[in-house]
This record gives C-alpha cells, structure tokens and sequence, in this order.
C-alpha cells in the first residue's frame, strides 16, 4: 500500500482536480485506487452507498476510480452554517454544531477517525490518493492539524505541491509555501505541479529550471489551462456557460448566504437551451421563465435573507404572470407554511413563517434524513434518480399532490393545484435527461433535448487522465505510488 498526498498553494489551485486526475490515470492502468480527503469544508455533499454524507468532490474522485462513493473516503465534513461556526459531520454522520474554537478542541476525536478510515481505506486499495485542504502554509491552523501536513506526518507519506499560475505568482507561491514548512514537512515534499497554463512552454521553462535549482524539487509537469472542463465545484458557484443559440428557457436560482448543493444546476448552466442566472445579494431576481429556490444549511435565516432582498414579492410577481417556481429541498421547505427548529439545529430555537405556496409546514429533526433514491416525477411520468440530504420533515395536504413517486413506496414533495410551484427534497433531478427534459417542458421550453450530464462528467474525468499522461513525469509518479516504472 502507498499513500500518496496532494497538497495546493492556494485554495482553487487545482487539488482536486488533480487528485481526480491522478485516480483515472492509476485506474486506467488497473491498479486498485481510492480518494481520500481528511478534512473537508464544503456545502456540497453527497450521499455515499453506505448511508452517509461526504463532500462532493470526493464522490467525483470516487467515480473516476469506478467506485461508489464510501464515507471513509472523507472521515470529517465540516458544513459552514454561520460565519464562525459549523455542522461537524464524522464517518457521515452529523454529531454536533460547533464554532471554531470547539472545533480546534474537538480535533484530537476528528483526528482518531481520520486515521481509522485512512486504515481501513489502506488495507483495501494500492494506492490511496490524498487530496488535502487550504493551504498546509495557513500557519494560524498548523495546531493539531489532520487536512495537511498534520495528516502527512501521522501517515507518513509523501506530498506534491500544486500551484495555479492563472493568477499570478506562481513561483512565490511555491517557494513561499515551502519556507513556511517545518524542516521534515519540506522533506516531505515530492516535487511540484503547475497548473493551469496558457501560452509557450519555452517561455516558462528559465522558470521552472530556477524553481528546482532553487529548492532542490523537482517540476512534475505542467498542466495546461483546460477549456471547457467540468468538475462539479467542492464550495464556490461557477457560473461559467458555453455559447449557446436558438430558443432558450431563462432560469433563476436565488443565491443566499447559506447555499447548499448548488451543483444541483450544472445540468442546467451546461444545457444548450438554457440561460441560467445566479441571483445574489443586492441584486433583483430578473424576468424568467423558471425561479428556483435551492438546497440550504440554515434555512430559516436564508428564508429572512430571502424577503429582506425583496425576492419574495419578485416571486409573487413572477407567479402573477404564469410563471414557474421549483423549490429543492431547503427551498422546498421556504415554500411552505411554516418552518420549525424547536431543537435549534441551524440556529437559536424558533419557527418562521414560510411563502405560503405549498400546503405544507417542516420541523427540523434531530435524524437527518439521508438516502439515494430513484423515482418518477408527476410530471409526464419521467423517471429521476438522485439523492435526499435534509433534517427536516414536511407535513400536510399539500403532500396529497406529490412531486414524486419514489421505488421505495414513498412519495415526496408536492405539487400546487394550478400546478406552477413544485417542491421536492430530491438534489440531481436535473441529472436524469428525462427528468430534466420534463421539468424544462414544464417550466415552458418547446422542444427539450438534455445532454446526457453522467457521460458529459465521465468524458471530463477522462480529458484529465490525458492530461496526466501527457503533461506529467508518469515515471516518477508511478514511484511516488510504490509502483514499478
């Protein structure tokens, strides 16, 4: 068994891509390997086959090595519910809300099972690939790290170091990041990556001959600037979209504070014939043809962020000119009645009063509700596969007019009588091409034809083994992973 770790300068240098990268590239030449981030913190999350929670890159990484998702894969997800604190998630079960301070405390328990799952995860695969978090140069958090180095050193395995020379001052970020390593954690480090390169080669290399003389490191390649490429985003919104032509469906998804799960619409910014708008803080929801409140993790403070932006009358507008409104999840919720916390899950104990377009009211309760599931929609019957991550449970008449027939028996979410609002708790709906091609008929688009999202990402995770194959030292990397050049 090796394990191998992938650490990056900056956030957003390329660490999970290039972990995804890595996995595909070691699957395709059959060696049995498996991701591994220690620490996350992330609202986008996934549901693993064992019944937990685990952020969403890792379930990406898991597909580029051909396995299902496992909650070892990432023992500790940490979900921001307020500027200073946290939901703590370990082994795929939330066990507490903390702010940072108790967290910094907690991190000896968060510690034991990280490494259980990196055992576990060594005894079963030959390479365990690493993706760490931040920057293992964030020095305020060298205390009792497990995301970086501090999980390094417990394993004892070797690093890469990744830079994103798109924004400048790579070579400072390598060297700088160095410099701030203790002396066995700079030992630590394997060589470098670049990533993220336009222009001449030849341009760069007086570079790259400076960085190793300097630093005694070897350059592991240099990765170019790859157009068009998507992996789902572990935290921040991409609202990149392609060119796109003919007739289009406009799409509105609220953006407050809390947000969760956004990668719920990568089918729709991805889809040719849609134009889909993010709506932040500050900035009025536009025409539409569709509104679509998202996944939240503090819903009842997003609902109050929702109406002091003014969203709420600009919905009731909206429905006034016939117009469609899709709420998932969190949002599902915000259309209802009422909305209870009586435990103080998300927030200090309360209840607020929901927009009233659903005949439903939610409790949040101390289980949460965690399933992958597969269905079909009210709407022409279309089947949907995706996935429930909510501690809230919906009640009332409003549920009689269901979203969703779920193959477990169940139904879910509902359907208003005039049929132009529909809730339900399923995140990925938009993922299943007839799923996605009946809700767009619905919200008003002609003649629909999805692109099929699952091999869009699988042909993504494949560009990047490419790029590995062609841009990077396969040799040394083979002897980084203890395999045989």
């Amino acid at each position: 068994m090796t394990t191998l770790m992938v650490q990056g300068t900056t956030s957003d240098a390329g660490k999970s891509t290039l972990v995804t990268a890595l996995c595909r590239w070691l699957a395709r030449q059959g060696v049995a390997v498996a991701p591994f981030k220690p620490q996350n913190m992330a609202l986008n999350s996934a549901v693993t086959a064992d019944g937990g929670e685990i952020g969403r890159a890792q379930a990406v990484q898991a597909q580029a090595c051909g396995l299902a998702p496992h909650t070892d894969m990432n023992p500790v997800l940490l979900k921001p519910d307020s500027d200073t604190g946290a939901q703590v998630i370990v082994h795929g079960r939330a066990v507490a809300c903390m702010d940072a301070a108790a967290y910094h405390d907690y991190k000896r328990v968060a510690r034991e099972a990280v490494l259980a799952s990196h055992r576990r995860l060594a005894e079963g695969y030959r390479v365990v690939m690493v993706e760490g978090a931040g920057s293992p140069a964030e020095i305020n958090l060298r205390a009792n790290d497990i995301a970086n180095m501090g999980f390094a050193e417990a394993v004892d395995c070797p690093v890469i170091l990744i830079a994103d020379i798109d924004k400048g001052g790579v070579f400072a970020h390598l060297v700088g990041t160095l410099a701030l390593l203790s002396e066995s954690e700079q030992a630590r480090v394997e060589g470098f990556v670049i990533n993220r390169f336009r222009g001449d080669i030849a341009l760069l290399e007086p570079g790259l001959d400076w960085l190793e003389t300097h630093t005694g490191k070897p350059v592991l390649g240099v990765l170019p600037y790859l157009h068009d490429l998507h992996l789902e985003a572990e935290d921040a919104i991409d609202d990149r979209q392609p060119a796109k032509t003919g007739e289009r469906l406009k799409v509105a998804v609220a953006v407050p504070p809390r947000i969760s799960n956004h990668t719920d619409f990568d089918p729709l910014r991805l889809h040719p014939q849609v134009d889909l708008v993010f709506v932040g803080p500050g900035q009025r929801i536009p025409p539409a043809d569709l509104i679509v409140l998202p996944g939240s993790k503090s819903v009842r403070s997003d609902l109050a962020f929702l109406c002091e932006q003014g969203w709420e009358a600009a919905i009731r507008r909206h429905l006034r000119y016939g117009g469609k409104v899709l709420g998932i999840c969190g949002g599902l919720q915000m259309l209802g009645r009422r909305i209870a916390d009586p435990l103080g899950l998300e927030g200090a104990p309360g209840d607020s009063r929901g927009l009233g377009l659903l005949d439903i009211d939610t409790v949040l309760e101390a289980e949460k509700q965690l399933r992958n599931v597969r269905g079909r929609l009210a709407l022409e019957g279309a089947p949907v596969s995706g996935y429930e991550i909510h501690a809230g449970v919906s009640r009332g008449a409003g549920l009689e007019r269901p979203a969703l027939g779920l193959d477990d028996g169940r139904c879910d979410g509902a359907l208003s009588e005039d049929g132009q609002v529909l809730g339900t708790y399923l995140h990925g709906l938009f993922e299943s091409p007839a799923a996605c091609d009946a809700l767009l008929r619905w919200a008003g688009l002609r003649e629909v034809a999805s692109p099929d999202y699952h091999a869009l990402r699988e042909r993504d995770i494949e560009r990047l083994a490419d790029l590995v194959e062609a841009h990077l030292d396969g040799a040394r990397l083979r002897a980084l992973c203890g395999l045989p050049g």
